[in-house]
């Protein structure tokens, strides 16, 4: 089990964050290699199924993921669980958001514990720093480009 964990301060409202991140579609804008598709109607919310399919060609996985908690950050801070689902990955993903205290903006907590099929766990330290750098890599990448549209 490859365990990371990612801290990012934003200048953005919470409720800005929240819709960024959470858009699950606008990760395969940042992860390279990746496209994602929802697999349930919208809105998100507790239930929602998406496939973030990576690779070249044939040679591919699926990371299918499940949100198993949802708070959004509406008022305050937001919690969103995901469960990874996939016969290649598993393991799950929280994605955090508050209002940062006494300045304006926001924080974000990402954290994630990957276990890859095949991959021995004397392997579990370079993945995490591998995930780690990647997904920070994509979370700056959702903070500063431009916002999703509003759900209609």
């Amino acid at each position: 089990m490859a365990l990371f964990r990612i801290d990012r301060e934003s200048s953005l409202p919470a409720d800005d964050v929240w819709r960024r991140l959470t858009t699950w579609e606008r990760h395969a804008d940042v992860v390279p290699l990746t496209r994602v598709v929802v697999r349930t109607p919208p809105p998100s919310g507790e239930g929602t199924v998406f496939v973030a399919r990576t690779g070249l060609g044939r040679v591919c996985f699926d990371d299918v993921m499940e949100v198993v908690t949802w708070r959004p950050a509406a008022a305050g801070g937001g919690l969103c669980r995901l469960e990874k689902r996939g016969s290649f990955v598993s393991g799950w993903a929280e994605v955090e958001v508050a209002p940062r205290s006494g300045a304006a903006g926001s924080t974000v907590v990402w954290q994630e514990e990957l276990r890859v099929r095949w991959l021995p766990r004397v392997f579990d330290r370079v993945l995490a720093a591998a995930a780690r750098r990647m997904f920070g890599r994509a979370v700056d990448g959702l903070l500063t480009s431009p916002p999703p549209r509003p759900f209609t």
